[in-house]
């Protein structure tokens, strides 16, 4: 076994117990929700008889203990449940709805990377000038805007007025899934880019006074060759940490912005879920968030290695 893959092995070996405590969060947080999901599913044909048979029938009346380790052991068997809405699998549902999630959270951190790095370069060239307050300014303008207003505005100019990308859907083929999910990962990657920005912005000012670069630069190396080889890889190391930790929070506006966009992802199948009370599908849809996050951060942790030789494999850093 290669020492990539051993490092990865153990890197996912440790996040059996994070899985474990996001599934013992998920399950007891949802039966924290307010309301009966009996009474959801009956609707008007709710009376208490019925809504106390259906809730013995779907279990609901157990201890919340045999309730969990019941959950459990379904879940290490593959099994998510039934989904009280749809009445179709949990675990079919979610796997319809995740590509269209991932493919938009990988766009909208692709969008956001075209963004922030000519933006943090441009003010990191020259840190105090005009530019590098325009670079701030904007960050602080794009920070302070929520993310269902920004798709709100361009759902309205853009799609509605001017007409130039839909409306909503999710589209067929990779490059229909571009031009369909444009906006809404334009609108989370203008969420990520202020981030982005004042962390690579502050990295590169730092590399920028380091001797390595004092020495390429006394060889002749300036300009974007300068950035290109000597400061934007060692400047990206921390700026990998804020990504993989801002991801987290990415997904949280997902959930929101595929609402309004109509993107047939997790965020759609949520909303749906916890308006009608379907215990199941918000499991099943929170624990596919939780661990998708958990995939990230391992991710995160075998790039940074392949960004700065000074980490090993085994985790330790190099002191030399």
């Amino acid at each position: 076994m290669s020492p990539r893959v051993r490092f990865l092995v153990i890197r996912l070996a440790q996040a059996v117990p994070v899985a474990l405590g996001v599934t013992i969060i998920v399950f007891f947080m949802t039966h924290l929700l307010p309301g009966n999901p009996a009474e959801a599913l009956l609707g008007q044909q709710a009376t208490p008889a019925r809504v106390q048979a259906l809730t013995h029938s779907l279990g609901l009346d157990r201890p919340l203990a045999a309730q969990y380790f019941s959950y459990l052991g379904h879940l290490l068997t593959g099994n998510l449940g039934q989904s009280l809405m749809y009445q179709s699998s949990v675990a079919g549902l979610v796997g319809h709805a995740l590509p269209a999630s991932i493919f938009l959270i990988v766009y909208a951190l692709v969008l956001s990377l075209v963004v922030s790095i000519p933006l943090a370069t441009l003010a990191a060239s020259r840190p105090g000038r005009v530019r590098d307050h325009g670079v701030r300014a904007f960050t602080m303008l794009a920070q302070g805007m929520p993310q269902f207003w920004i798709g709100i505005m361009l759902l309205m100019l853009v799609a509605v007025k001017v007409k130039i990308f839909p409306v909503g859907g999710y589209g067929t083929g990779f490059f229909g899934h571009l031009r369909y999910l444009f906006l809404p990962g334009f609108t989370l990657g203008l969420f990520l880019s202020p981030t982005i920005i004042r962390s690579l912005r502050a990295s590169m000012i730092s590399v920028l006074g380091a001797d390595y670069v004092t020495t390429a630069r006394s060889k002749g190396t300036i300009g974007l060759s300068l950035f290109r080889r000597h400061v934007l890889r060692n400047a990206a190391i921390p700026t990998v940490s804020i990504i993989s930790v801002n991801l987290g929070y990415l997904i949280g506006s997902t959930l929101v912005v595929e609402h309004v966009f109509a993107v047939p992802g997790l965020g759609s199948l949520m909303v749906n879920a916890i308006f009608a009370r379907d215990l199941p599908l918000i499991q099943g849809v929170s624990l596919a968030v939780a661990l998708f996050v958990v995939v990230v951060g391992v991710l995160a942790d075998l790039t940074y290695t392949l960004l700065d030789p000074r980490v090993k494999l085994d985790g330790k850093a190099d002191a030399r």
